[in-house]
């Protein structure tokens, strides 16, 4: 899988006054960045959950697989 990222080149060279980090389990939490010259970078972290299933042959040892489902 190819890594996935995004600069913010607006942002190099600023002077941080001060970050925040909100912890909200229900929206996600938030990362907040308040620079010298009064502008400001949110961030916001979701971790989504997925569902994966398989049905399998408990053996010795590693379980034998037999179907793996998507999520």
């Amino acid at each position: 899988m190819a890594e996935r990222f995004f600069e913010c080149p607006e942002v190099a060279g600023k002077t941080i006054q001060t970050l925040r980090v909100y912890q909200n389990g229900d929206e996600g939490d938030e990362i907040l960045i308040e620079f010298a010259d009064g502008t400001s970078f949110s961030c916001c972290l979701e971790i989504k959950s997925a569902l994966t299933a398989s049905l399998f042959r408990p053996t010795a040892g590693t379980p034998e697989v037999i179907q793996s489902y998507p999520s």
